[in-house]
């Protein structure tokens, strides 16, 4: 079987990114719009830490803090592991199985981000076809009224 190398997976993917100051509500939005499950928080061109879902929803709403003045900083994971381009797929999934988190950041050799995988992309292009064929389904039933 042939490796997946990283650089494959992130190649042609736009590299998404928040600030330290941006709310929890505007970095959910742009998640939302984007349909990504996390956002790479940077200072400059440095890797300040990660925001996901699962941070949104334990460490914000089951807290009962409010997302409109909740920033970043307070609840991302400060300084993620990252791992290069170069590797293959499966060391990042890896990476997630032994930390217990689904993003990895993507850096180059000076340690600046290229991009991020998760553990989605280990199931490839049929995920991303079934993904939207239940999309198909949900907008044609929403027209017809179901």
């Amino acid at each position: 079987m042939q490796k997946r190398m990283i650089s494959h997976v992130i190649d042609g993917r736009s590299l998404i990114t928040a600030t330290r100051n941006m709310t929890v509500r505007a970095a959910s939005r742009l998640m939302a719009e984007k349909r990504i499950g996390a956002l790479l928080v940077v200072d400059g061109r440095q890797i300040a830490g990660i925001f996901t879902e699962r941070d949104a929803l334990n460490k914000v709403l089951a807290r009962g803090l409010d997302p409109d003045t909740t920033l970043l900083s307070e609840v991302m994971v400060g300084n993620p592991q990252t791992i290069r381009a170069d590797r293959p797929l499966a060391y990042a999934l890896h990476m997630m199985a032994e930390g217990g988190f689904r993003h990895v950041p993507v850096v180059d050799d000076d340690g600046l981000p290229l991009g991020m995988v998760s553990a989605r992309d280990a199931l490839g292009s049929d995920m991303v076809e079934l993904e939207r064929d239940m999309e198909r389904m949900e907008e044609l039933e929403s027209a017809i009224g179901y």
